[in-house]
């Protein structure tokens, strides 16, 4: 089958025929019909994030279930399926709590490159190629763990909907599941890329006052169309000033989705005393963010989220029905569709900031 492989970290991708072997103990073989192409890949792809190589990146994927290995019990030929990017065992103490992008087997897999237990199923000859987070979805096909796919119903566009599988479902989760929102609370929102406007489709549905800051005012204008009540454009206005002038105070939820260290900082100044600063977007793993102690001393709180909090089982079937009964308009997100062969197109696309999202149709 083809797929995109990286060889040399900050090398383009390069599309290759590759082996894949048939499914083992609770794995199942889907043939993908759809890949999201997303940002967070490109933080491994460039250095910012260590992973072994070669590997082949994306985890945005949606499919068909073709083969089951011994001891599925959950899939069978012919689901259609989403494909999440954090792993859950179902096992650990996070799992148990009901937190399973917490999932202690998450980190290991994603720094590993392999699937659940240090397996791969991908080799170019004797080489053997790696599976970024456990799915590699820069391919025609995937063997993946039964628990890493969601099944879905068969009606859904499988172009649209692979983006809950990481940066849609991120967003959306992270105003709805992180902050436990209530209807007439406010949400300031940094960065409105694909998981930026994410959130707004999510704080909208629960009902929030949304204030959405960005540098691109075509960010903001597809902000505003999504549920945003204001906007505010960062290179033309202090958001630490507009936000209280706007709201009479701070905001009670700032979500920071730039993954800029910089933009954090603004974002915790922007919360009202007693306000959460969740941080969701992905900085490089050397950087360092600097605060001052007093913003804790008036009771502001610093956490993270990892996809959104979502339980996988739950939410992302419900996410889709949303969808397809107009309530979450995800499908407004994507700017242009590739082919596979496309791929490192699609990327010098996403880093100028020409679209918003992009898929590659298998």
């Amino acid at each position: 089958m083809k797929a995109a492989v990286l060889y040399e970290i900050g090398a383009p991708l390069k599309i290759e025929d590759v082996t894949l072997d048939e499914p083992q103990d609770n794995e199942v073989l889907i043939k993908l019909e759809a890949t999201g192409v997303c940002h967070t890949d490109l933080h491994f792809m460039k250095g910012e994030m260590p992973t072994p190589v070669p590997v082949v990146p994306g985890h945005e994927g949606a499919g068909i279930v073709e083969k089951v290995g011994p001891g599925v019990t959950t899939l069978k030929p012919g689901d259609h399926v989403i494909l999440m990017v954090a792993f859950n065992c179902g096992k650990c103490r996070y799992c148990y709590e009901g937190r399973p992008t917490m999932c202690v087997e998450n980190l290991p897999i994603q720094m590993m490159a392999t699937l659940p237990g240090g397996g791969m199923r991908l080799h170019k000859g004797d080489q053997a190629i790696h599976h970024l987070f456990g799915l590699a979805c820069y391919a025609e096909k995937v063997v993946v763990h039964e628990r890493s796919a969601v099944k879905i119903r068969e009606d859904a566009p499988m172009e649209v909907v692979c983006l809950l599988g990481c940066g849609t479902s991120t967003g959306i989760g992270t105003a709805i599941n992180t902050t436990k929102i209530k209807a007439g609370e406010s949400i300031a929102i940094f960065g409105c890329g694909g998981v930026g406007l994410s959130a707004v489709m999510g704080a909208k549905l629960a009902g929030a006052r949304i204030i959405a800051v960005d540098a691109l005012d075509s960010k903001l204008e597809k902000a505003k169309e999504l549920g945003a009540d204001y906007t505010i454009n960062a290179t033309k206005e202090d958001p630490q000033l507009r936000i209280p002038e706007i709201l009479g105070g701070g905001a009670d939820y700032a979500l920071e989705f730039v993954g800029n260290v910089d933009v954090m900082t603004k974002a915790l100044g922007c919360i009202r005393a007693g306000g959460i600063l969740i941080v969701a977007g992905m900085a490089p793993l050397t950087s360092i963010l600097n605060i001052m102690p007093f913003e804790f001393l008036i009771g502001k709180t610093i956490t993270g989220a990892v996809q959104g909090d979502v339980i996988p089982q739950i939410d992302i079937p419900r996410y889709v029905d949303l969808f397809m009964e107009g309530k979450l308009p995800i499908d407004k997100l994507i700017t242009k569709t590739y082919k596979l062969d496309q791929i490192n197109e699609a990327y010098e696309a996403l880093e100028k900031g020409e679209i918003i999202r992009s898929v590659i149709k298998m």
